[in-house]
């Protein structure tokens, strides 16, 4: 990594090659930042070091093939992206799986697999990542939670359940770090317009963008280091869907 690399803050994304993963990833990189970001998809992964690279020659950007269910993988990459960058400064808890479902109904393991990407790995990253934030006295966390982490909806089950308990780190997490003045904001999205719903048959114009949720990851992480957004609630304009 050349020195001038070197100097450039960096933010750690999982779920980076698509949706509101991949919408942060180039707003970051778009503001200087270096990038380290890991999803399943490896040519995905590829095209996108590609096309940051070239676009940002002065930058690093770092990306590894890693199901986010696999927390041995996560903290191998967290470790990796610590030794490549020096520190962290920004940590995007992003990857997440949707399965609807109903608790008495879903097929045995649906919990298990959804808890796995959608909680666990934000709390083993948080685990991996978050020290090197408080030895420097700088950071900012951001959970991706949802609309469904503060209200229950039919077809919700175990997705939900994941949901509400990353909100709950993400509110555990801002006591235990505030003191080392560290920032922690939970994202909660409504219908945004991402692969999943694709085929949901409903006009495109019904839905969030993600690169608007990714503007509001931005400027929440730009106002000054005295200042924490707690949480952003963040509906399409005609409301849930």
């Amino acid at each position: 990594m050349s020195t001038e690399s070197k100097h450039n803050p960096a933010v750690f994304i999982t779920g980076c090659t698509k949706g509101i993963g991949l919408a942060i990833a180039e707003s970051f990189a778009a503001h200087g930042f270096n990038v380290a970001g890991c999803a399943r998809n490896e040519q995905h992964l590829s095209e996108l070091f590609v096309r940051l690279s070239t676009q940002y020659p002065s930058q690093q950007f770092l990306f590894e093939t890693c199901d986010a269910s696999n927390i041995v993988d996560l903290k191998s990459f967290a470790a990796d992206a610590l030794e490549e960058f020096g520190s962290i400064e920004v940590l995007v808890n992003n990857a997440g799986i949707f399965e609807p479902g109903k608790i008495l109904e879903e097929p045995e393991g649906q919990f298990e697999k959804i808890w796995q990407v959608n909680l666990s790995s934000a709390y083993h990253l948080c685990r991996a990542i978050v020290p090197s934030m408080i030895k420097n006295k700088k950071g900012h966390v951001f959970n991706i939670c949802s609309i469904a982490s503060i209200k229950a909806y039919p077809n919700g089950g175990s997705y939900s359940i994941s949901k509400f308990g990353l909100y709950g780190l993400n509110q555990t997490l801002r006591e235990e770090v505030k003191e080392h003045n560290i920032r922690v904001t939970a994202l909660l999205p409504g219908a945004t317009y991402t692969q999943s719903w694709e085929s949901a048959g409903l006009p495109q114009e019904r839905f969030m963008t993600p690169q608007d949720i990714a503007k509001i990851v931005w400027t929440s992480y730009e106002l000054s280091e005295s200042t924490n957004v707690e949480q952003i609630i963040l509906r399409p304009i005609l409301g849930d869907i």
